[in-house]
C-alpha cells in the first residue's frame, strides 16, 4: 500500500521483489545476498542492462533486475552512499590484509 508524506508530498511506493529494512541495504527478497547496490554497480561500471544482469546471474529474474533498477532511480542518494561505503570497506580490508599474519607467512615462504 502506498503512503504519502504530507511534508514533502512524496509517495512511498512498495517495490516488488525488493526488501528494505531500517538500517540495512535494499536487497532482493528471493535472494537476500544480492543487494540492489551490487546490481547498480554492475549497471554503472559495465553498462549491464537488466537482461545482461540475468545472463550473468542465472538465479536473477528479469522482473527482479528491473525492480532493483527502479528502486535505484527512486533512491539514488541512498544507493550511492551504500556503494561508497562498500568501496571504503573493501579498501580497508585490502589494507588490513596487507599485514595479516597469513600473508606475511606466505610472502616469507615465497622468499626462501
Amino acid at each position: 500500500m502506498a503512503t504519502v508524506d504530507e511534508t514533502s508530498a512524496t509517495v512511498d511506493l512498495p517495490y516488488p521483489h525488493i526488501v528494505k529494512e531500517e538500517g540495512k541495504p535494499a536487497r532482493l527478497a528471493s535472494t537476500p545476498r544480492i543487494k540492489v547496490s551490487h546490481l547498480v554497480t554492475e549497471h554503472l561500471n559495465w553498462g549491464w542492462s537488466p537482461e545482461e544482469m540475468c545472463r550473468q546471474h542465472p538465479v536473477l529474474k528479469l522482473s527482479e533486475a528491473y525492480a532493483a533498477m527502479a528502486y535505484y532511480f527512486d533512491h539514488q542518494e541512498e544507493i550511492a552512499a551504500e556503494i561508497e561505503a562498500d568501496d571504503l570497506a573493501a579498501e580497508d580490508a585490502m589494507h588490513q590484509g596487507a599485514s595479516s599474519p597469513l600473508r606475511l607467512r606466505l610472502l616469507a615462504q615465497r622468499g626462501r
